[in-house]
């Protein structure tokens, strides 16, 4: 059964950080490209950042562009999203999502093209 399970999220003032963590099982993601979402309340879900299957290509929002940092360790099968100089406008359940495609270059923002979903971790941002 494959699983994505987010954690690392949190309650945090503006300004602060956090680094959520996405483990992924049941299958190797070694060779697919990884993905951050987020869905607010009453919002639609929205791209955050993206990394290629070997690192060499990320891609992020223009919101977080700068303060947020993606990046893999495939030996921990694990993904990471590094959260720094957070804002009230960033508070969202945060969702780690997996592309079956296999070595893809490049990565893609569009939420379909995931085929693999975690349940979410929830990042407040107090003002």
């Amino acid at each position: 059964q494959v699983q994505l399970v987010e954690s690392g999220g949190g309650l945090v003032q503006a300004g602060g950080s956090l680094r959520l963590s996405c483990v992924t099982s049941g299958r190797t993601f070694s060779y697919n490209n990884l993905g951050w979402f987020r869905q607010a309340p009453g919002k639609e879900r929205e791209f955050v950042a993206a990394i290629n299957w070997n690192g060499a290509s990320t891609d992020y929002a223009d919101s977080v562009k700068g303060r947020f940092a993606i990046s893999r360790d495939k030996a921990k099968n694990t993904l990471y999203l590094q959260m720094n100089s957070l804002t009230p406008e960033d508070t969202s359940v945060y969702y780690c999502a997996a592309d079956v495609g296999v070595l893809k270059p490049q990565v893609s923002r569009v939420g379909v093209e995931y085929d693999y979903w975690g349940q979410g971790t929830q990042v407040t941002v107090s003002s």
